[in-house]
């Protein structure tokens, strides 16, 4: 269990540390490849120091890494695209938690979400209102203060949701506990607009939404919501996050990943499907 820059880290670290072997290189051998000392190498490959994304090129190159995925992946780790250029969340550093930043740029990346939600709707599937209200009320602003802080932490939360309108969107799967749409945020008209907006994002080919409905009783989920994020062709990155109303805590170790994953496999089996799931919500918004 870690919290998000040093798992971040130590993840990039183990790949090039895996990379270099491949490569059939010591790390005194890959440090004169690139003019370092080799305790910089060290330092990189267990996690113990950041590495600048210039420098992860430099590695890469040493090792011949010609994949431009692999590429594009360990370099976000470092922290900017390919070409050296900061990411958009980058303009907020300094208002944006370490660990949130770090959130996204795994989200920006990854190939799949899971995610349960037990008191609000996931914030890649918020609307601007919906998510006013919700951003307001973690950050403890009352109506009619001073929204500076609010107005940058939803810009930011709908600057996220492009991850679903790219040309290769993030495949999200949500099981949604029926109290996220029980609870009105906002009053009864920005519920309304939420749901249909749930609505038109189920029908999206990369979108999965169900409702996991009261009758279903206890479940495993009761412990609180999580996200998994996947990569298809690095399992070994794959991460679950929990969220904690002053930090996150990255788990990834294999058995941690695979007793969320069977959690949320359980979830979705005990879930309504997803045409149930809109019937559900068309029946809360006829009902509204």
């Amino acid at each position: 269990m870690q919290y998000g820059p040093a798992v971040r880290r130590r993840k990039l670290g183990a790949e090039l540390r895996a990379l270099r072997a491949r490569a059939g290189l010591t790390s005194g051998q890959a440090a004169r490849l690139v003019g370092w000392h080799q305790s910089k190498v060290s330092r990189i490959e267990t996690g113990r120091s950041g590495v600048k994304p210039a420098d992860v090129r430099l590695l890469l190159d040493a090792y011949d890494v010609r994949d431009p995925e692999l590429h594009e992946l360990l370099v976000m780790l470092a922290g900017s695209d390919e070409d050296g250029r900061q990411h958009w969340w980058h303009a907020y550093r300094g208002l944006l938690p370490s660990t949130y930043s770090d959130f996204i740029s795994l989200e920006s990346q990854a190939d799949v979400m899971r995610t349960l939600e037990n008191s609000v709707v996931p914030g890649l599937l918020q609307t601007p209102e919906y998510a006013r209200e919700v951003t307001r009320a973690a950050v403890g602003r009352a109506p009619g203060g001073d929204d500076a802080l609010v107005d940058v932490l939803v810009k930011v939360r709908l600057a996220r949701q492009d991850v679903l309108r790219s040309n290769t969107p993030l495949r999200l799967s949500v099981v949604l506990d029926e109290a996220v749409l029980r609870r009105t945020v906002g009053g009864p008209d920005v519920m309304a607009r939420q749901l249909e907006r749930l609505k038109e994002a189920a029908h999206l080919p990369h979108v999965r939404i169900q409702v996991l409905p009261f009758g279903v009783g206890a479940h495993v989920g009761v412990t609180g919501p999580f996200v998994i994020f996947s990569f298809t062709n690095r399992s070994d990155l794959d991460v679950v996050v929990l969220d904690h109303l002053t930090s996150s805590l990255y788990l990834e170790r294999k058995e941690d990943l695979h007793a969320y994953s069977e959690a949320f496999d359980s979830l979705q089996v005990h879930a309504l499907s997803p045409k149930d799931t809109l019937d559900f919500i068309a029946g809360l918004t006829d009902g509204a």
